[in-house]
């Protein structure tokens, strides 16, 4: 079944409370998928870094002395370590050579994400949980997604939960199942796209990374997706500064949005969306089949 959320602000001085929002809206959603839990958010871009967040089934364990390790190949480098999560931010010509690192020193860490400004977060557990484990209500940003997980076709893991990142500042959370998953992850493979799991939410956010790298913006990337994805989905994407939403032709899984001079929203259902502030003014509409819906904060500006 699964519950997803997203917001997009429009209005800077509610960036502070973007992770208190974004968490209570996913919260509201735990009964709609309660095997897993996370939550992207996109903060303020950094000035020649990059952030890597990762994480561990052992962190005691590989985590102990990351940083030291990390700065054999960069100086700057900082590890911010949240439970079973860590923040890597190091200077940006440096986060391949960080990553390669990672890779061979300790193959157990896994990168949730990367960018110049996503950090992703995902657990198994309730929302609730996931949400203050990572002290997320705390975060502040521009525009986040977040999923709650009802695990229909696969085992209950931290790298089944959503969202999947595969490019950076890019990440997917989805409601529903596709069809020719299999046959696509074959040819993104060709392609030299790379995957970490067998689901098939992974391949939708892997075929929007593949057509944002040959130069489409996000919304014709969903656009071509209504093409080339067959079964049932709802997506919710972010990008560094851009925010979409998309249903297949038939739209047969919940959802709902929302619209005020502050924020766009999305939601599940209505009630993830209830105490945003000034809901009760807001143009509230259910997203139209196979339509894209795609806001920008640069392109807005």
């Amino acid at each position: 079944m699964c519950g997803i959320v997203g917001l997009f602000l429009k209005d800077r001085s509610l960036e502070p409370q973007l992770g208190a929002m974004l968490s209570d809206m996913l919260v509201i959603m735990t009964d709609r998928g309660p095997d897993s839990a996370g939550i992207a958010i996109y903060g303020a871009p950094l000035d020649g870094r990059a952030k890597i967040t990762v994480q561990s089934a052992d962190p005691k364990q590989d985590f102990a002395g990351l940083e030291a390790l990390l700065k054999s190949v960069d100086s700057s480098v900082a590890v911010e370590l949240k439970s079973t999560h860590a923040v890597i931010e190091a200077n940006a010509d440096k986060a391949s050579a960080v990553r390669d690192l990672l890779a061979q020193e300790r193959p157990e860490i896994r990168v949730m994400g990367a960018g110049d400004s996503v950090e992703i977060y995902k657990e198994v557990g309730l929302p609730k949980d996931v949400v203050s484990r990572f002290g997320i209500r705390q975060m502040a940003g521009t525009h986040g997604i977040g999923h709650t997980r009802m695990a229909t076709e696969s085992a209950v893991t931290t790298l089944g939960a959503h969202p999947f990142s595969t490019g950076a500042d890019q990440c997917l959370v989805h409601n529903g199942s596709l069809s020719n998953h299999n046959n696509l992850r074959r040819e993104l493979v060709r392609e030299g796209m790379t995957f970490e799991t067998q689901n098939d939410s992974e391949v939708a956010a892997a075929y929007l990374t593949a057509e944002m790298a040959k130069g489409k913006d996000l919304g014709q990337a969903l656009t071509n997706a209504l093409d080339d994805l067959d079964g049932f989905f709802t997506f919710v994407v972010g990008t560094k500064s851009g925010f979409g939403v998309v249903r297949d032709p038939i739209a047969c899984k919940p959802a709902v949005m929302a619209e005020t001079d502050q924020y766009i929203a999305f939601g599940s259902e209505y009630r993830a969306l209830v105490n945003l502030p000034g809901i009760e003014n807001a143009r509230v509409w259910e997203p139209e089949p196979a339509t894209v819906y795609f806001w920008d904060h640069e392109k807005a500006a």
